[in-house]
């Protein structure tokens, strides 16, 4: 081997002192001891403190906010926890088209990230999966957490998820077409004065529809239509578990909505939104992205935003709650920091902070913050805060996105008339009780 300094061609032997051998042994033992104890202390310890001079740590997030203006205003808060607690947060955005799957592929290969965003509908498939970590003893106060978002971050009487964000769909209608159709502008006090209306202005013609129906549209139907069937004192599952899918109360709220599709037009979620930004449709159920969109367009649509009618006078119309969550991988490489993140995220003040920035956000989960003045301040704001309290979420179970699939292809048969309301909701019923007890 040639020694770096020794000049080509020039070969010597050197035989060191015993005593000098013995002492330069010890030392480079010593180097190797002090530098293991250095990379021990200042490498390996679960999270820096703030004010830390060590390496900064990096903790890895997954998350749905991939918009360019909801990226921004997601590092302006992640840059406050970084800064906090001496550390990096890496930053991964998913689509909803196919991040599910990604999470899945990741926790299967044991490559997931530190902490992850989740739907309030995946969370009881991850919490049962076993790769979430158990929250319950942490030092989080569930208690302050909007009643409504706090079962989805259950499961089996654990906690294994943080609510975050949480929204809601409202009743948006066109004055201007209702004023057309000879009835007052004011906003239908029930159902069935709501089908009335939408039958009247269906008659105008001339591209105009009463009422916009989600029709084939998955992942998005059954937020339509469980709203009728909770507004009419139904349920998907009762408190045992089982299904009652099939039950009076749901049957006559499927047809409501049947009803209203017919006097309407059926299409997705995003080509309704659309058709209601150029004034063809007289009521239309949706959320905070179109109201921001109402404001940022050129619109001179005379409208207006209501709760969700109840069936019967005195009643209450439920909506369908939507929220987001924050988990932590069960093996996180950094676990305690990553608890940490999720608290700082979930708090109501850095919360309200990224809801300001990004409207489609809705509300912080913190009862003190989800009705903060700010939202006094925005248009239209306080009647989503107000549903919100008529609100609810789907059932906590494992198996929810099968079930999910089994209503809404049930729907779609009968709103292609394939199958009549009861029909329908019959086969629903049998399709799942099958799914529970093959999986019991």
């Amino acid at each position: 081997m040639m020694r770096r300094g020794t000049p080509v061609g020039c070969l010597y032997t050197y035989k060191p002192n015993r005593n000098v051998y013995l002492m330069m042994k010890q030392l480079l033992l010593l180097c190797a001891v002090s530098a293991l104890l250095f990379c021990a202390n200042g490498c390996s310890s679960p999270e820096n403190k703030p004010g830390d001079s060590a390496a900064a740590h990096t903790l890895r997030f997954w998350h749905f906010w991939s918009e360019p203006t909801q990226k921004e205003a997601l590092k302006k808060v992640v840059a406050e926890f970084e800064k906090e607690y001496n550390c990096k947060v890496e930053l991964t955005d998913l689509s909803w088209n196919d991040g599910k799957t990604k999470l899945f592929a990741a926790f299967n290969s044991n490559t997931a990230p530190d902490v992850v965003e989740l739907g309030s509908d995946w969370v009881a498939q991850f919490s049962a999966a076993g790769v979430l970590e158990n929250l319950s003893d942490d030092s989080l106060d569930f208690n302050s957490f909007a009643d409504f978002s706090k079962a989805p971050a259950m499961y089996k009487g654990a906690a294994y998820a943080v609510p975050w964000v949480v929204d809601t769909r409202v009743l948006f209608y066109n004055k201007a077409l209702l004023r057309k159709a000879g009835l007052p502008d004011t906003p239908p006090a029930t159902m069935p004065a709501l089908l009335s209306a939408a039958e009247q202005i269906n008659k105008l013609s001339n591209g105009v529809f009463g009422f916009g129906a989600n029709g084939d549209d998955q992942h998005r139907l059954y937020k339509k239509v469980l709203p009728f069937f909770w507004s009419n004192g139904g349920r998907i599952l009762d408190n045992s578990g089982k299904p009652v899918i099939n039950s009076p109360e749901n049957i006559a709220a499927l047809d409501m909505y049947l009803s209203l599709a017919r006097a309407g037009m059926m299409e997705t979620q995003r080509q309704l939104d659309n058709e209601f930004l150029k004034g063809n449709i007289g009521f239309w159920i949706s959320g905070s992205w179109l109201l921001s969109k109402l404001q940022k367009t050129d619109s001179t649509i005379d409208y207006g935003v209501m709760m969700i009618p109840p069936f019967t006078t005195g009643g209450a119309g439920f909506s369908f709650a939507g929220g987001e969550y924050l988990a932590v991988n069960a093996r996180a490489e950094h676990s305690d920091l990553a608890k940490k993140f999720a608290r700082f995220m979930t708090d109501g003040k850095h919360a309200l902070a990224f809801c300001q920035s990004v409207y489609d956000a809705g509300f912080p989960a913190s009862k003190q913050y989800i009705n903060d003045p700010y939202f006094q301040s925005v248009p239209y704001r306080t009647v989503f805060a107000e549903q919100l309290q008529h609100a609810q979420m789907t059932p906590v179970h494992p198996q929810w996105l099968d079930i999910e699939k089994i209503i809404e292809d049930a729907v779609v048969e009968a709103l292609f008339g394939r199958r009549t309301a009861q029909e329908t909701l019959n086969a629903a019923q049998g399709q799942i009780a099958a799914l529970l007890a093959g999986n019991q």
